[in-house]
């Protein structure tokens, strides 16, 4: 099994194919884009594929270590991922092409008018090993 993370984007690299803001969607196409990707994750556990999914809000901080009594915390500026990543899903499948074949799935998720998004979605695997440190 090899893990997988596909994160879904409120803009791809690409438009999308039916592609209309979110904030545009009645509350019922809200609901039925939603209700698909719970369904999805219930078809997943069954097959033993599933491990976890959030959506994200685009609120976002960004930490760093700067230092004994310097502030870590600052708003802004951001990465592109605070204006671009919607949420993920983690999926433990037997092969990239499983892979491929429900990050596909997720893709057609619909959107306005019960239309399928056609949305781009970043497919990651895990990193299985660690990386050996060149001498």
């Amino acid at each position: 099994m090899a893990k997988y993370l596909m994160l879904k984007h409120y803009r791809g690299p690409k438009t999308a194919v039916h592609d209309v803001p979110m904030d545009r969607w009645t509350p019922e196409e809200v609901d039925a884009h939603v209700r698909f990707m719970d369904d999805l994750a219930d078809e997943l556990r069954e097959s033993g594929e599933f491990v976890d999914a959030q959506a994200l809000s685009p609120g976002g901080t960004w930490v760093r270590f700067d230092g004994e009594g310097r502030p870590p915390v600052v708003d802004g500026p951001f990465a592109e991922t605070k204006d671009l990543i919607a949420g993920w899903m983690v999926i433990d499948v037997e092969s990239e092409e499983r892979a491929l074949e429900v990050a596909s799935v997720l893709s057609s998720a619909p959107g306005a008018g019960g239309v399928p998004i056609g949305e781009w979605l970043e497919l990651r695997p895990f990193l299985d090993t660690r990386p050996n440190a060149v001498e």
